[in-house]
């Protein structure tokens, strides 16, 4: 890998080639950070008002720093695709370790806040100080880590340079946080959407498992295109839903006015 500082590679950047690949690289890890950003909007949802643009706020920061400093070490990062550990016929690799534990992370902590909120109830986000706020930027740190690897890989796939590719990260960061906390404020209004956003999250943390044990390699098949489909499909019919249950109130209120 080339140095940052390779005057080779902002050349390379100032080409259409390296623009439209900057372009498309860019909204790739926009894609990619979705499941980022719900993960971090639920979090944070936890925390009194006041605390929650300052947990997404550190969380996306911190995604950036883990995505740069990732990327300062790429043939590391590459390293760990060779086998590790052997188990039969299995070798499993740094990268298939670090994808199953995140996966079983998400997954169970997405499915422990489903249970919170259909069998305990919804409750009201208390001032827990910073103790609580602490837990939260922890829970979020965890999971940046393993989202990293997941698009700091994706990108290595795409392109060989380190400038597009650490110009890339910044953008959709930036994008990220711009945008986190209309996200957030989405989710947290509407209960439906949220759990609509629970059941992405515990199928992203399934599609990290299965991931770790090479099914999309055997299977030839690209597990997470389906949830984002799935997802989307289902957001915007939800969204459909709620637009016709808000404009069908107004109407009734008109009515009896």
């Amino acid at each position: 890998m080339m140095s940052f500082l390779d005057p080779a590679l902002w050349n390379s950047l100032f080409s259409i080639e390296g623009l439209i690949m900057l372009l498309s690289l860019s909204v790739l890890e926009i894609v990619l950070g979705i499941d980022n950003i719900i993960f971090i909007s639920i979090v944070a949802g936890k925390l009194p008002k006041e605390d929650q643009g300052r947990a997404r706020l550190i969380g996306l920061s911190l995604a950036l720093i883990f995505r740069i400093a990732l990327l300062s070490i790429i043939s590391w990062i590459a390293g760990l695709k060779e086998p590790i550990l052997n188990i039969g016929s299995f070798g499993a690799s740094g990268r298939d370790i670090i994808l199953f534990v995140g996966g079983v992370f998400l997954t169970i902590k997405t499915i422990m806040e489903i249970y919170e909120k259909v069998v305990i109830g919804e409750q009201e986000a208390t001032s827990g100080g910073a103790q609580v706020f602490f837990k939260a930027i922890i829970q979020i740190v965890l999971l940046d880590i393993i989202f990293s690897f997941d698009s700091i890989l994706t990108a290595v796939a795409i392109s060989q340079n380190l400038v597009i590719m650490v110009l890339a990260v910044i953008i959709a960061i930036v994008i990220m946080i711009i945008f986190s906390g209309k996200v957030s404020d989405f989710i947290n209004k509407y209960q439906s959407i949220k759990m609509l956003a629970l059941v992405f999250l515990v199928a992203i943390g399934l599609v990290l498992i299965l991931e770790s044990l090479h099914t999309e390699e055997v299977y030839h098949i690209d597990l997470k295109q389906y949830v984002y489909v799935a997802m989307v499909f289902s957001l915007v019919v939800e969204t459909l839903n709620i637009f016709r249950t808000n404009n069908a109130k107004k109407r009734s209120l008109k009515a009896h006015q």
